[in-house]
């Protein structure tokens, strides 16, 4: 089963968005995808943000049971495919799981650019609506490149 976890800093707007949305795109697929996120600094337990919620129920997806997770070698090391919101994310689990380098990516790196994904949790619901925007438009421009990585990884897992 090809998995990703997606990767921000408290794991209560970005990454569960993120998370959220790609799910929804991979229900298309044959095989079944593991989805998950976590944040680098994370509270534990803590439910996604409410304009999160809102903004992703206007599509029909639902955070409502999400709640926030600290990334781990536990967690990291279970999944083909990491895609982190902001490069100091990823450089910080490079640094700390160097074993698992090659399966860490920038999620902008999917469509080929290097760019962070801003975090709008003190920013106006407009800030909200463009990060979601900007996750969603990689998340559909970059899957191709993200179900290939996720497959080579499972593969080289797998030998």
């Amino acid at each position: 089963m090809p998995s990703v976890l997606f990767v921000c800093s408290a794991n209560i707007c970005r990454s569960p968005m993120a998370m959220a949305i790609f799910q929804s795109q991979v229900e298309q697929e044959p095989e079944i995808w593991l989805v998950e996120s976590a944040g680098t600094w994370a509270p534990e337990g803590a439910p996604a943000s409410v304009r999160s919620q809102m903004l992703l129920a206007e599509r029909g997806l639902d955070l409502s049971n999400h709640r926030s997770r600290r990334v781990s070698r536990e967690i990291i090391g279970s999944f083909d495919l990491v895609l982190t919101m902001e490069d100091g994310h990823k450089e910080a689990l490079q640094i700390e799981f160097p074993d698992l380098a090659e399966r860490i990516y920038l999620l902008s790196e999917m469509v080929g650019l290097k760019y962070n994904i801003a975090d709008p949790m003190v920013g106006s619901d407009e800030d909200f609506r463009l990060t979601e925007h900007a996750i969603t438009q990689i998340l559909k421009d970059g899957y191709e490149t993200i179900v290939q990585l996720a497959s080579v990884n499972l593969s080289s897992a797998i030998e």
